[in-house]
């Protein structure tokens, strides 16, 4: 997403719903940092793309030295890889950590199921191939936040702390 918003994807699919819509590409920085990262692409890269009909979301570049290379000429001179490795030292940086935090518990084969915006909770929802429900969310606010789960009937309520990111399974 080099400008605009990941809702301009549900523009998309509303024109062609007979079509697949793919997020691919989304890089991580050097000069980010890993808090204001994690948060910004959780929200719009791992949340934003689903909830705007995207089939997958995708961080890159996967690895890199210190000086962030290899990379074409002309390339990216500040994206930083989900790692970084240097000789034997291997760093896991924040793009391993958006994409882990998601791909743990939402494997492939996983289908968005609607969940219900929330004031000050970004979330997605998914049914695995398993069958279990999956709720990833972000607090963005630096005060806790409380919601309830309502599934088939039943309630659940949950806090998440300020400024952090929970998943949800059931």
């Amino acid at each position: 997403m080099y400008a605009g918003n990941v809702s301009a994807m549900s523009q998309v699919y509303n024109a062609h719903p007979d079509k697949n819509l793919y997020f691919t590409e989304q890089w991580t920085g050097s000069t980010g940092t890993f808090s204001g990262d994690l948060k910004w692409h959780t929200k719009n890269v791992i949340i934003g793309t689903m909830k705007n009909w995207s089939r997958v979301a995708l961080e890159w570049n996967l690895a890199s030295d210190p000086a962030y290379k290899p990379h074409t000429p002309g390339g990216c001179t500040q994206c930083k890889g989900a790692l970084t490795i240097n000789g034997d030292h291997v760093n896991r940086n924040v793009g391993y950590y958006i994409i882990a935090h998601a791909s743990k518990f939402v494997p492939d084969g996983s289908k968005r199921i609607f969940s219900t915006e929330v004031e000050g909770l970004s979330n997605v929802a998914f049914v695995t191939p398993q069958g279990k429900k999956v709720l990833l969310v972000l607090n963005e606010q630096n005060t806790d936040k409380d919601f309830f789960i309502n599934f088939n009937g039943k309630q659940a309520s949950y806090t998440v702390t300020a400024n952090t990111i929970v998943t949800i399974v059931w």
